[in-house]
Order: structure tokens, then sequence, then C-alpha cells
């Protein structure tokens, strides 16, 4: 396994990716669809997209939103069905946290929904704390808020 950064010849596996674990448990909204036709906006606004890579392969996928040089947003971490339950949300996590501390950012949140019971789990573990339950204004599929102080 190996994770890349910002590499765009990824970024179509990365829109893949989201779209087939958003449409297994969501629909498609709106801001999913200007991501897909622009995900070079993340890199080029100063954000992170990480792919790992099982033999040369994009097997997950997750992003690092740029809010304001302090604060990121992790968003959009996926990982291939056949690949799930192996411990690939760690690598990617950690991939995230570790380059959130290289450079020095001050805080890490990320939306979700607690039907993913798995993520949230694993948010948690990676020192995560809920912030806000119920009806995100921007995702409707989104009811939980989620953050962390790197230190």
């Amino acid at each position: 396994m190996q994770i890349v950064e910002n590499d765009f010849k990824y970024l179509d596996d990365f829109i893949r990716l989201n779209e087939e674990w958003i449409t297994r448990y969501f629909k498609i909204e709106e801001l999913d669809k200007a991501l897909a036709a622009k995900p070079s906006k993340i890199i080029l606004d100063g954000g992170f997209i990480f792919t790992l890579l099982d033999n040369d392969k994009p097997v997950g996928v997750c992003a690092l939103f740029n809010v304001d040089n302090d604060t990121f947003e992790l968003a959009r971490m996926a990982v291939c069905p056949k690949q799930q339950g192996k411990g690939l949300g760690n690598i990617l996590i950690q991939a995230c946290l570790s380059k959130l501390k290289a450079i020095s950012a001050k805080r890490v949140y990320l939306v979700s929904n607690t039907k993913l019971e798995p993520a949230i789990n694993l948010y948690k573990k990676h020192g995560f704390s809920v912030t806000s339950l119920g009806q995100h204004p921007v995702y409707k599929r989104a009811n939980i808020v989620m953050e962390q102080f790197i230190s």
C-alpha cells in the first residue's frame, strides 16, 4: 500500500470512489456535482487529496479542504467496497492527521451521518469529538459534525 498526495491523475478515481459510497447510502447533491466538475479546486485552493494505492490501483481516497489555513475540513473519505474492513480508513485518516501537523494546522472538522457507524467510530478512535448533532445546513445527508484540535 502506498499513499500519494495531490496527484492530478487520480482525480477521476477520487470522484468515482466518492460517488460509489454516496449513492450506496444517500443521493448525489448539488455540491457533489460541482465538486465532480472540478475536483482539482480542492488542491488549487490549498487543500489536499490523498489516494491510497494497492499495486498502483486506487482503493481509497480522502481530502482536506482548506477552510482558512489554520482550519481544514476532512471530507470525502471513501474506500473501495471490496477493500472495506481492512483498516484502510485508518491509513487514510492517519495520513490526513500527519499532514495537518506538518503544516501546523490548528483545527480539523468533518461532516457525516450517524448511520455510518463504522466511520463515526473511526473518527472517535482518532480523537474527533462531536460538536453538533442534527440536520446540517448544507448537506441533506449530514447530521453530525465532529472536530479535533491539532497539537
